[in-house]
C-alpha cells in the first residue's frame, strides 16, 4: 500500500534528455513515464511539473544579454513541449492524462484552474501542469511547490540526478555528506542549493515536506510513494 495518496511530483527537463544534454530522448521519456504510470495504477494521485532546461533556460539566456523577461517566457513554452511529450508517454502506458498550462494557448491544452485540476485527479487522471507560474523571475522549483499546495498535495517530491541533500556538491567533493533529514531552515541558511529558496520558503511557510531522491534509480519513484527512505526530507 503507497504512503501518499497525492503527490506533486517535479521533474528535470533535463531528465528527460537522457544522454544528451539537449532536447527529448524517446526512450527516456518512455521509461520514466512506465515508473509514473505503475504509480498512477497503484492508487496515487500525480500531479507533475516537468522544468525546461533541455530546451531552453532562461537564466543563461540572461546571461548572455537577452532579456530576462523574454528568456523566461521562453523557458515557459518549454515546460509545455515537455509536457506535451510526457503526456503522449502515460497515456501509451494506459494513464488517463491531462496538461493544464498557466499560459492559455487552447489548442494544445487546457488551462489551469486549481478546481478542474484536483477534478482531474480525484477521477484518477495524472496533470501535468506546465509554463511554470505565468510569471517571469520564478522557477519550475516554485510552480511545482506553488501547484503542490493549491491541490493539497501531501509533499514535493523532486526527483534530481543526485541521491539526496548534501553539505556540498557530492559530484565535486568526495567528502561529501548526505542528510538523512534536514530543516528548511538549515537548507536556506546553508544556501545548500537542492531548490529554490523561494520554493523552500514556501513550502516551510505552509508545513509542505519536501523529498529529494535520485531519479536515475529505476524504482525510485514507487518506493517515494511507498514511503521508503530513498532520498532526503527536507521539513
Amino acid at each position: 500500500m503507497t504512503r501518499y495518496q497525492r503527490v506533486l511530483l517535479k521533474i528535470s527537463g533535463e531528465a528527460l534528455a537522457g544522454p544528451s544534454s539537449f532536447g527529448l530522448d524517446p526512450d527516456r521519456v518512455m521509461a520514466l513515464a512506465a515508473e509514473v504510470a505503475e504509480v498512477a495504477k497503484a492508487g496515487v494521485q500525480i500531479g507533475l511539473v516537468v522544468g525546461g532546461g533541455n530546451i531552453f533556460r532562461g537564466v543563461a539566456a540572461a546571461a548572455h544579454s537577452m532579456d530576462r523577461v523574454t528568456g523566461d517566457h521562453m523557458g515557459m513554452l518549454a515546460t509545455v513541449i515537455n509536457a506535451l511529450a510526457f503526456q503522449d508517454a502515460l497515456e501509451r502506458q494506459g494513464v488517463p492524462t491531462r496538461v493544464m498550462t498557466a499560459i492559455e494557448m487552447h489548442q494544445v491544452a487546457e488551462p489551469y484552474i486549481r478546481r478542474r485540476a484536483i477534478r482531474h485527479l480525484e477521477k484518477g487522471r495524472a496533470v501535468l501542469f506546465a509554463a511554470g507560474t505565468s510569471n517571469p523571475y520564478f522557477s519550475t522549483d516554485t510552480a511545482a511547490t506553488l501547484r503542490g499546495l493549491e491541490i493539497h498535495a501531501e509533499i514535493i517530491a523532486k526527483g534530481t540526478s543526485v541521491d539526496g541533500v548534501y553539505d556540498k556538491d557530492p559530484k565535486k567533493y568526495v567528502n561529501a555528506v548526505k542528510y538523512p533529514e534536514v530543516s528548511y531552515t538549515e537548507v536556506l541558511s546553508k544556501d545548500l542549493g537542492v531548490m529554490d529558496a523561494s520554493a523552500v520558503a514556501m513550502c516551510r511557510d505552509n508545513g509542505m515536506p519536501i523529498t529529494v531522491f535520485d531519479l536515475n534509480v529505476n524504482g525510485n519513484i514507487m518506493r517515494m510513494a511507498m514511503g521508503e527512505p530513498v532520498g532526503t526530507i527536507i521539513r
